[in-house]
């Protein structure tokens, strides 16, 4: 992975075909996607189960590009080595998810992958302020976790403020929970470059029909970019 602040649509496979990742994720990217989003819970750390290191491994050879793992997961610890090896590029871990947050982005570092810290709506961005040298991602959650499909939360303060900490540093600022064609310019004006759609992008399409999917990310992107500089 090369580090740049060009918009970037993160497809979560969430939204998608259940019984055809493979397909979906190979569609996605065919369809203009620039990294696949994959959302692991746990039923503990957030009310819903979804995924676990197996998936991602069978999901792993249809990536081309980033596979961008999101651990709504407590404890997160013990299962990173299982989800480097699954193929995950980057590895995000939620700050409240745990007591040590230092020694989780540490573990996930020493895997040899990608950090990334994930903030719940009600947690200040003051609190990634002494992580930010240690990190590449943020992913600012604009829902709260655990379901998809829900009612952007406008955080665009909290946005403008992680990029004003973040100045020159190479992390990226990622948004996840309803992302779409209206919201994707509110967040991309205060500062995030990557854009996580579940729905917004798999809606009206399938691994038949996969027209859709890129009809959805280029509004995305359009829409981001009008107001981008």
């Amino acid at each position: 992975m090369t580090f740049d602040r060009s918009i970037k649509i993160a497809p979560s496979i969430l939204a998608a075909d259940f019984a055809n990742f493979g397909a979906e994720c190979a569609a996605a990217e065919a369809e203009g996607a620039d990294w696949i989003h994959v959302d692991v819970m746990d039923g503990h750390f957030v009310p819903n189960i979804s995924f676990g290191p197996s998936t991602c491994a069978a999901i792993r050879p249809h990536i081309k590009g980033v596979m961008d793992v999101h651990l709504m997961i407590a404890p997160v610890d013990p299962y990173i080595d299982a989800f480097a090896d699954a193929g995950a590029d980057i590895l995000t871990a939620h700050i409240e998810a745990g007591p040590h947050i230092h020694r989780t982005v540490q573990a996930i570092r020493g895997a040899d992958v990608k950090a990334g810290v994930a903030l719940n709506p009600g947690t200040p961005a003051s609190a990634v302020e002494d992580l930010l040298d240690s990190i590449d991602l943020i992913c600012v959650m604009t829902v709260n976790p655990g379901f998809g499909g829900q009612k952007f939360i406008d955080l665009t303060a909290k946005i403008r403020a992680l990029r004003k900490m973040i100045g020159d540093r190479p992390v990226h600022i990622e948004i996840d929970g309803g992302v779409d064609a209206t919201t994707a310019p509110l967040v991309a004006k205060a500062g995030a470059d990557v854009l996580v759609a579940g729905s917004a992008v798999f809606r009206g399409g399938s691994v038949t029909n996969p027209a859709p999917y890129g009809e959805n990310i280029r509004a995305i992107r359009a829409a981001a970019m009008g107001t981008y500089a």
